[in-house]
């Protein structure tokens, strides 16, 4: 009953409107079916009202599905804990669902991992308390040469290695980022160098700039189809004055050596990892925003069309196709 309630208030209708028509489309109801034909028990919703409802419950049990199989995979790890179960049933879209698990995601061997392998995540937790200290001294008990950390920056550049993954999985920072990437942030587009001929049907974006949130869907579509036909560079800009101080603002406790160091770890985990995935996760938004655009607009212009006059302006007064095969 759930996904009936969070679908209604969402379109302003009734919760049994809503089952109503999920339990007609269950049974293989089409859209225009419901619509025409099962007004009395819909409440009347039109195609568009149901429509709605068909995908977005497909979305919702996508994310009931989505969060079962991370549930199971962080049981899996002996990791999960009441808190976190709770966490990852109370999300409410697949990006922040996708944040929650991202720590507990099975990775490849990254730079981080690598660092734990070698026994620094406790110096790593050392520097993020930032507590006062000498850190070269702290860094020194780490000293291993058969795990190859062979002196006190390799020490300190494998905890930054672990502190940049921290907070590039922190789901917190991934939202506010996202979200300043969407509003604040900008497509630029350049013309491949040397393709400027070939891609003379692209030059309004051989020097483009414009921001992501207000870029209508057929820009957004041009420029990706350059991207794709390797004449145009399309690349995401948001100012670093807009993100890092965000970041800082949680992670940084104190001005001291340590300090430094988080400093240092934060600005290594934006650029390397947190922006690079920002970027991905805006394009794949970006593309279905205009996707469902360019789909709205072609479906009114086909609307029109067929609600047009069929002989223009000329005035009918009646049709009777019979009559021809009686003469």
């Amino acid at each position: 009953m759930l996904h009936e309630i969070i679908i209604a208030n969402e379109l302003s209708i009734t919760p049994k409107q809503v089952s109503t028509t999920i339990a007609l489309l269950d049974e293989g109801a089409t859209v225009p079916f419901i619509s025409r034909y099962r007004k009395e028990l819909t409440g009347s919703l039109d195609e568009v009202q149901i429509t709605a409802i068909r995908d977005r419950v497909q979305q919702l049990r996508d994310l009931d599905k989505r969060k079962e199989a991370i549930l199971k995979s962080i049981q899996d790890q002996g990791k999960l804990t009441p808190e976190l179960e709770v966490a990852v049933r109370g999300a409410e879209t697949m990006s922040a669902l996708e944040d929650i698990y991202l720590p507990y995601k099975p990775k490849r061997r990254t730079r981080a991992l690598i660092a734990r392998e070698k026994g620094l995540q406790p110096l790593a937790d050392f520097l993020l308390e930032q507590n006062s200290g000498d850190i070269t001294a702290v860094a020194e008990q780490y000293l291993n040469e058969d795990a190859g950390v062979n002196s006190v920056e390799d020490a300190l550049s494998g905890a930054r290695d672990i502190i940049a993954e921290t907070v590039s999985e922190d789901a917190e920072i991934r939202a506010q980022l996202r979200k300043i990437f969407m509003e604040s942030g900008f497509f630029v587009s350049r013309v491949v160098p040397g393709k400027e001929d070939e891609a003379l049907k692209y030059k309004d974006y051989f020097d483009w700039k414009e921001p992501i949130s207000t870029a209508p869907s057929h820009r957004v579509l041009a420029m990706r189809r350059g991207e794709k036909e390797e004449m145009l560079y399309l690349d995401i800009e948001v100012d670093e004055d807009l993100v890092i101080p965000k970041i800082e603002t949680k992670y940084i406790k104190g001005n001291n050596e340590a300090s430094k160091q988080v400093e240092l770890a934060i600005y290594d985990g934006y650029k390397r990892l947190l922006k690079p995935s920002m970027e991905t996760e805006v394009r794949v938004l970006t593309r279905q925003r205009a996707d469902d655009e360019a789909i709205k607009v072609f479906a009114d212009n086909v609307r029109q069309l067929l609600l047009a006059a069929p002989l223009g302006q000329k005035k009918i007064v009646g049709y009777r196709p019979w009559i021809s095969y009686w003469l």
